[in-house]
């Protein structure tokens, strides 16, 4: 009498011819194999996770460096003299890529769920290699050329360190029957020592992580600190182009307690605000002044500087993606912005009593104000109106004049100096980049002068340096940060601990319940020619007869037995 397989025994096949296609274009039975895994095949599986790992940390930098896209596409433009944003394909090739190496080490470890050798094929293998290499190539090309980004995973890990490491515990824990099974299907006493020492070792530093876990929004509710204020550095650039009256007008309007600029003097001793050594790519100079297009700004005087069209070029390159959800109103003011002046907007601040902080650059050797450009900005101060204690001075050079000129100004350094540094210059406050201070550096420097860090432009870093007790920060996107009342990261230790219990108890009821040592035995054994298969077999399919998952026929067929004639159907 001939029985047929029932159709989920067909299904099963169908997947496994699936996996096994896919992973090493082996489609056939006959194709597939029980065998242990060669040596050369096993030290593709070791270059496939090297690769899975790689991408995951370049993955995850530039998720994380999304606060300072602006700044790299700044970068490229001071490199290739073109605009563009650069981190479009960056970021398209690194989905793809972590998409597909994480695809493989799915499969990967499915093969060895199921006991099939690995037989990655060569076209994978061909794969793998050019996402190793390209890689590789970033890692080194960053490593080079912005070397000082790479300083963003520590701080991110700050915000993301609780939450990566659960995430690490549930996946490690959920692997524990893999592992169990790879130890039980060898018969080489020392890869079963080395393999259960190494799971274990990775366990357990795991579980011992929190020890060494410092981030600043595990902490007590009671002990936040006040918001910090938010200043809006080169205006609000998302809104209005960086540097005019109109960006500075919107950051007014997101409620900001300052104003942040780049400064630079005219031929004619004028001081202007712009970012760019040239003109070219926040004006329309190349129309005007075809000829001068890359010439210093500096060398321009400023009447002519006065004639240039400073918004155009933000309708035209959309810097940040925002242009089109703009109503036609706002694009008619942004096209019509001009070159702004260091006065208009100490005026402008002036009028709504906020805080300027604004970076100063020499004019070049030969320019007219090369030993005049501190006291023409301090006479500008001085003209404007301005009270001297909403001013932040930063340039370095001569402060023992400034401060007897104008001794109401805030000295402000944007160099980590010691205490006693600070002291003897006068200084009462820092400008730093995010990633130049600590929490400890944060909370011990708040008590002698006050810190201000840039350029902060995503919720997670706000919250973080929110925690960390920073009293303000200076940031491209107010209209952003504007939206974040709380931080988002925080949580209480007990809160926690509580959050690690929880998530460990629901694998626990969801999996451990299905528990079953002949099912993991069993699969480790698929491999050997013993008779204690068939023994294992029948314990796995009374005891799911008993528990009343099927009949004893059908679980004959699923676990590859002939029910009547009492033989292994052969694969």
């Amino acid at each position: 009498m001939v029985k047929h397989q029932p159709l989920q025994v067909y299904e099963r096949q169908l997947c496994l011819s699936c996996l096994t296609g896919i992973y090493g274009c082996r489609w056939k039975r006959y194709q597939r194999s029980h065998d242990d895994t060669t040596k050369w095949e096993f030290l593709w599986s070791l270059i496939l996770f090297f690769t899975f790992s790689l991408l995951l940390v370049w993955f995850y930098f530039w998720w994380e460096a999304h606060n300072d896209y602006n700044e790299f596409n700044w970068f490229l433009y001071n490199r290739s003299g073109e605009w563009s944003d650069g981190t479009v394909p960056i970021l398209a090739t690194t989905a793809a890529g972590f998409t597909y190496i994480a695809f493989l080490m799915i499969l990967a470890l499915c093969h060895i769920a199921v006991g099939q050798q690995l037989n990655l094929h060569w076209l994978h293998k061909i794969g793998v290699s050019a996402a190793l290499l390209t890689t590789a190539i970033g890692f080194i090309s960053v490593n080079q050329t912005w070397g000082e980004e790479w300083a963003v995973i520590p701080v991110s890990l700050q915000a993301t360190g609780p939450f990566l490491h659960l995430g690490a515990l549930v996946a490690v824990t959920a692997l524990a029957w893999l592992v169990a099974g790879q130890i039980a299907c060898t018969e080489k006493i020392r890869f079963q020592v080395v393999v259960l020492l190494l799971y274990l070792s990775v366990l357990l530093g795991l579980y011992m992580a929190p020890l060494s876990i410092t981030s600043p929004c595990i902490m007590d509710h009671a002990n936040l600190t006040p918001r910090p204020d938010v200043i809006g550095h080169q205006g609000a650039p998302m809104l209005a182009p960086e540097n005019t009256i109109l960006s500075f007008q919107r950051a007014l309007q997101m409620n900001v307690s300052g104003l942040e600029a780049d400064v630079a003097i005219s031929f004619d001793g004028v001081p202007f605000l712009m970012r760019d050594r040239t003109l070219r790519r926040t004006t329309d100079v190349g129309k005007v002044f075809p000829a001068r297009q890359l010439d210093d700004a500096s060398s321009f005087n400023w009447t002519d500087l006065h004639s240039l069209n400073a918004g155009q070029w933000f309708l035209k390159d959309d810097p940040f993606w925002t242009v089109q959800s703009m109503a036609q109103r706002e694009v008619m003011l942004v096209g019509n912005q001009g070159v702004c002046s260091l006065e208009q907007l100490l005026r402008l601040a002036s009028l709504h009593n906020q805080t300027v902080v604004f970076s100063l650059r020499r004019p070049p050797h030969r320019h007219p104000c090369y030993h005049s450009w501190i006291n023409d900005t301090l006479e500008v101060i001085r003209l404007s109106g301005i009270p001297q204690h909403l001013v932040m001075w930063t340039p370095d050079w001569d402060r023992g004049q400034v401060r007897q000129v104008a001794p109401g100004l805030q000295q402000t350094s944007v160099e980590k100096l010691p205490p006693q540094v600070l002291h003897q210059q006068g200084i009462s406050s820092l400008l730093l980049r995010y990633s130049q201070a600590s929490p400890y550096d944060i909370r011990w420097v708040n008590s002698n002068v006050s810190v201000t860090l840039y350029t902060v432009n995503e919720p997670w870093l706000f919250s973080v340096l929110w925690c960390s007790g920073v009293s303000s920060v200076s940031s491209e996107a107010p209209n952003i940060l504007r939206k974040v009342p709380y931080p988002i990261w925080l949580m209480s230790p007990d809160e926690y601990l509580l959050l690690k219990k929880y998530i460990f108890n629901i694998w626990r009821l969801s999996g451990m319940h299905s528990y079953n040592p002949e099912q993991i035995m069993l699969s480790a054994a698929v491999r050997r020619s013993s008779r204690d298969v068939n023994i294992m077999k029948e314990k796995l399919i009374f005891s799911e007869v008993s528990n009343g998952v099927g009949s004893a026929e059908d679980l004959y067929m699923e676990n590859g037995f002939d029910y009547y004639n009492n033989e292994g159907i052969s694969h």
